[in-house]
């Protein structure tokens, strides 16, 4: 797949921590209940920490009690991609930001208490987080 925002693994070292590359571009997941934006409330944007695309709105965040930020839905059906992930013995669904591939998380079908049902479960550290004004 070819992404809007495109660069070479040293170019992103450059960019990020060795956490946020381990995460974004590895696809390796934080430990849970450590993300800072796991008990964020406020209204705003979650967007992508390598590219700074909008990935999801504050409206859809819940609390999933499995330590990681959980959205019910992404922003726009063009913000992430979902992609079969057979890793660890198991068939999950990856989501990575649709502008520049970085992993995010992923997608569960186990949250009958919302509108979708669906559990974005992503890592903070994958995140930056956009107080509304």
């Amino acid at each position: 797949m070819t992404y809007q925002v495109s660069k070479s693994d040293d170019e992103w070292r450059n960019e990020l921590s060795s956490d946020e590359f381990a995460v974004l571009r590895e696809a390796a997941t934080e430990r849970p209940w450590t993300g800072e934006l796991l008990d964020e409330s406020r209204e705003g944007t979650y967007r992508c920490k390598a590219c700074s695309a909008e990935l999801f709105l504050s409206t859809t965040k819940f609390d999933s009690h499995c330590g990681w930020p959980s959205f019910y839905d992404a922003a726009d059906n063009d913000a992430v991609e979902l992609i079969e992930d057979r890793s660890l013995g198991m068939l999950r669904t990856e989501v990575r930001c649709a502008n520049c591939g970085s992993h995010l998380g992923h997608l569960f079908d186990d949250a009958p208490q919302t509108p979708t049902g669906d559990r974005y479960c992503m890592n903070s550290v994958s995140l930056t987080f956009e107080a509304a004004e």
